[in-house]
This record gives C-alpha cells, sequence and structure tokens, in this order.
C-alpha cells in the first residue's frame, strides 16, 4: 500500500462518520462528516500528512504554510516538521481567531521579532473545506500583513463550493483528496 493509500485507510477508519445527519461549520447540513482531527493527531496520520502538504508546498513555491486556528495548527506544524525532513524547509504560522489578549496581541502566530510576511510566498492549509469561508478569514488577515496567497492546500475538499469561493479571491485549490473519494453523495 502507497502512503496516499494508506493516509486514505486511516481517514476512513478514524475520520469519516456517516449515517446522521451532521451540521458542518458553513451551517449546512450533510449525511457525511470527516473530522480529520482524528487522522491530523495520529502518528502515521500526522506524518503522511505532513508529507503530502510538505510535498505540494515545496512545489508551490511556499516559503510558508498556514491557515486559521485550530484545524490549521496541526497541518502547518507537521508540514514544517516533514518539509525539514524532506530537504524543502517551510515554515509555519498560525491566524488566531481574534487577537491576543495579552503579550504582543498578535493575529498571526509563529514569527520571531523582527520577521514579517511582507511580501512572502504562504499557502494556506485547512483540513476539510466546504465553502472556503474559514480559510478566507485566514487569508485576509494574511494579506493585510503583506504575505501573497495565491494557493491553499486542503486534505479533503467536500466539492461544495470551496473552489469557486477560493477562485473568487485569486486563489488556486489543491485537494489530496476529494469527498467524492469516501462517498458516493455530492
Amino acid at each position: 500500500m502507497n502512503d496516499r493509500e494508506h493516509l486514505l485507510k486511516i481517514i476512513r477508519e478514524r475520520s469519516l462518520r456517516t449515517g446522521q445527519t451532521f451540521t458542518l461549520a458553513s451551517g449546512r447540513t450533510s449525511s457525511v462528516y470527516i473530522n480529520l482531527k482524528p487522522t491530523m493527531l495520529h502518528p502515521d496520520g500526522a506524518r503522511l500528512i505532513g508529507a503530502a502538504l510538505a510535498e505540494k508546498a515545496a512545489a508551490l513555491g511556499a516559503e510558508f504554510v498556514g491557515g486559521l486556528e485550530m484545524g490549521a495548527v496541526p497541518l502547518a506544524t507537521a508540514t514544517a516538521a516533514m518539509s525539514a525532513v524532506a530537504g524543502t524547509p517551510v515554515g509555519a504560522i498560525f491566524v488566531r481567531k481574534q487577537p491576543k489578549g495579552h503579550g504582543t496581541m498578535s493575529l498571526v502566530e509563529g514569527l520571531p521579532e523582527g520577521e514579517a510576511l511582507a511580501g512572502r510566498r504562504v499557502v494556506i492549509v485547512d483540513d476539510v473545506v466546504t465553502t472556503a469561508g474559514s480559510s478566507l478569514k485566514a487569508v485576509a488577515a494574511l494579506r493585510d500583513a503583506g504575505a501573497v496567497v495565491d494557493d491553499a492546500i486542503a486534505v479533503v475538499d467536500r466539492e461544495e463550493g470551496a473552489r469557486e469561493g477560493f477562485a473568487s479571491k485569486g486563489i488556486t485549490l489543491h485537494a489530496l483528496y476529494r469527498k467524492s473519494e469516501f462517498t458516493d453523495e455530492k
């Protein structure tokens, strides 16, 4: 079994739920729910996701990967670690939903004092995208910080408008998997 098939198996076993109606972050309902946290926090899941994202991020010329807390934090971390292993280092950052209420009051985390995102190429990472709404909040904050954001990578694209949502902001969505690979539901 290759790495892609192995990761798909882990996602099916640990993160795929069906058989009832679930409300998604987008507010939509579905009989298919993919909660990637159990996969992202599993040793093999983290390694395989990190390696796949690191390979894609390097191909896209990323200097950093990041996205909105909480889903992007384990993804960006695994990507940074596996990019170092692969010899193509990519930094990790994340965007808070609210500025930190103490210390530096930062909205974007991961950069040391004196380092900025202005002109730096950041690729958005997200676990599961439906409409891209959560990721686009991170895009806005990163672009406000001067980052160049042209690409996003999702572990799973639910195929419900995220590609178009990203495209409306000039961003190309790349997905490791599509919902249709897990189920017949569209």
